[in-house]
Formats: C-alpha cells, structure tokens, sequence
C-alpha cells in the first residue's frame, strides 16, 4: 500500500493583516484656553460618529478605513474635535461571499482598538480626559448599512414606477 507524501501546505489564512497606519489625523480645540474654566464648571457633551469603508488594492488585497470623528461640546461651544482615519491592508483568503463580510466586521474589529488608543491620547495630549471609546458592534453597524441600502432601493423602485 502506497503512502501519501506529507502534506506539509499550511492552510492559507482568512485573514491577513499586510499593514495598519494613520490615513488622516486632526485636532482642533478653538476654544482653548477659555474652554477649560467652562469644563470645570459644566459636565461636557460628547458626540462620536464611526464609519468603516473598504477599497480593493489588488486581488485579494484590501484596505479597511475606519473613520471616528468625536466632538466635545459645552452647550453649544466647540471644546475640541478630533478626526481619524485609520486603516488597514489586508489579504483576505475567503469565498467570494464573505469578502464584504471580512472587509466591513471583521478587519474593523481588528483596527478598532489601535484607533481607540490614538484618540484617547490624542485628546489627553490636547489637554482634556481621554476619550475611551467603547466597544463597536461592527455586525450590527453593517446590518444598519444593508437595511439602509434595501431602503433606499425600495424608494427608488417606488419612484420610478409613479
């Protein structure tokens, strides 16, 4: 009986991170230094937005882009902003029918905690508490997006047929 030779091909990964960095980084405090006595005074609102995008670079190749923008408000005075875009290069090794899934939940997911440490030293190194974000939901996120899209469909199809 003859043997199989060894097979000694690892199995290709899912998932591939080729690089991380910093795409765009800004911080802004016009009100400084007034704004400091006022944060004293008053507790601060804040507001964070995130979106993830993908764009492909080469076949299996792609770059994640996460996007947070937080703004620190008192009452209507802009005590600080700060935006980032932080990305990653990936070679995903799955079906074709997962791809979007991967791109847009699973790299986030693995970028998302190097970009919560950025804002958060970026906004104590401006001078204010650290902004520690909590964690994201990036499944939940992209179902909003496909429920928003099938939305937007089924509005267009109802318009075109009046």
């Amino acid at each position: 009986m003859a043997k199989e030779p060894p097979n000694d091909a690892k199995p290709e990964q899912p998932i591939i991170i080729n690089a991380q960095y910093i795409k765009d980084l800004s911080f802004e405090a016009p009100g400084a230094p007034g704004i400091f006595g006022k944060l004293q005074e008053m507790a601060p609102e804040m507001n964070v937005n995130v979106s993830v995008g993908a764009n492909p670079i080469q076949d299996k190749t792609f770059e994640t882009v996460l996007d947070i923008k937080a703004e620190c408000k008192i009452k209507e005075e802009l005590a600080f902003v700060i935006e980032l875009e932080y990305a990653g290069v990936f070679t995903i090794n799955v079906p074709e029918e997962h791809i979007q899934v991967v791109l847009l939940v699973e790299c986030p997911r693995l970028l998302f905690p190097f970009a919560r440490n950025i804002i958060a030293d970026v906004s104590r190194d401006g001078g204010f508490q650290p902004v520690m974000l909590n964690p994201l939901d990036f499944g939940a996120m992209l179902q909003a997006r496909i429920k928003e899209a099938q939305k937007e469909t089924e509005k267009e199809s109802i318009d075109k047929t009046k």
